[in-house]
């Protein structure tokens, strides 16, 4: 079997916009001719990678799972190109990345621009959502992940610290007064995310507690914790980057500020695994990096 690089990039296309005959004109192909090479790939593959209609297209089951390997031998030549040519400075091709919702909108999507500028030949897809997608399954090319990582194949790269902290507001602060003990937390409101229902925190003679809190505000969504907390509801356990302008406002303050909040978070770079890194993955990361460190600093 022998497989067409320009009829896999010409799938990849479709598969994006949902329609060949459109795909098919970016590659210079008439419509009659683009529906051909995508049939001659089907039977080349011996699988239907489309269902269609007269008005929409859409991935089979076999298509969706082609797509996946279809960017990966797109993304290999391109790769290969770029490092036979001795630049891994210029990349090209499409770079998926997946980042949480709040964290990809407000420092990954505002350097996305900048790095297209630097790289016309590429293309960001970014997908944000506070969801952990299997990034092998989904066919990203990189993750940015929050935490701690549980044990996989996955290759990983500490690209930044993510120091938490806990937070309230100065009317909250006056109203219920501030914990001076880990164990004081358990009498006041705390902010409720997801199921976490115990803060660890460690002090500044290393004592560690791990307090059962409780509070009457429970969310699944990390900004209505921000926001709660500055109205003044309670205690909130915050990234530090994700309140940085209230504390600079003053809109909140730090409480328990001699104390760390465990286990102790970092911002990774995530890849499927693989001993080679592609050159655009690399050369992104590496770019990400460095402005995040600039802007969490």
């Amino acid at each position: 079997m022998e497989l067409d690089i320009k009829s896999v990039k010409l799938f990849i296309r479709v598969a994006a916009i949902g329609a060949i005959g459109r795909a098919g004109r970016d590659f210079g192909y008439s419509p009659t001719a683009a529906s051909q090479r995508i049939q001659t790939l089907e039977e080349a593959l011996g699988s239907k990678l489309l269902n269609r209609t007269t008005r929409t297209v859409s991935l089979t089951g076999d298509g969706e799972k082609f797509l996946i390997h279809a960017r990966k031998i797109v993304d290999g030549i391109e790769d290969a190109v770029t490092d036979l040519q001795g630049n891994r400075k210029t990349v090209s091709g499409e770079l998926r990345v997946t980042a949480s919702a709040s964290f990809g909108r407000r420092y990954i999507a505002p350097f996305v621009g900048e790095f297209l500028r630097d790289h016309p030949g590429a293309s960001v897809n970014l997908e944000l959502s506070d969801g952990v997608f299997d990034i092998v399954q989904h066919g990203f090319d990189l993750a940015l992940r929050i935490g701690t990582l549980a044990p996989s194949t996955l290759m990983a790269r500490k690209i930044a610290d993510n120091p938490r902290i806990l937070v309230a507001s100065p009317d909250y602060i006056r109203s219920h007064g501030g914990p001076t003990s880990a164990k004081q937390l358990a009498g006041h409101n705390c902010l409720l995310l997801g199921d976490t229902r115990t803060w660890q925190l460690r002090d500044s003679n290393g004592n560690q507690s791990a307090v059962s809190v409780q509070g009457n505000f429970t969310t699944s969504y990390g900004e209505a914790v921000t926001e709660a907390a500055v109205s003044g509801t309670g205690i909130a356990l915050k990234s530090r980057w994700d309140i940085k302008d209230q504390l600079s406002a003053g809109a909140l303050v730090e409480v328990l500020s001699d104390h760390v909040v465990e286990p102790e978070w970092s911002l990774w770079a995530v890849r499927p695994p693989g001993r080679v890194i592609s050159a655009r993955v690399q050369v992104f990361t590496e770019f990400i990096e460095k402005k995040l460190q600039a802007a969490l600093a």
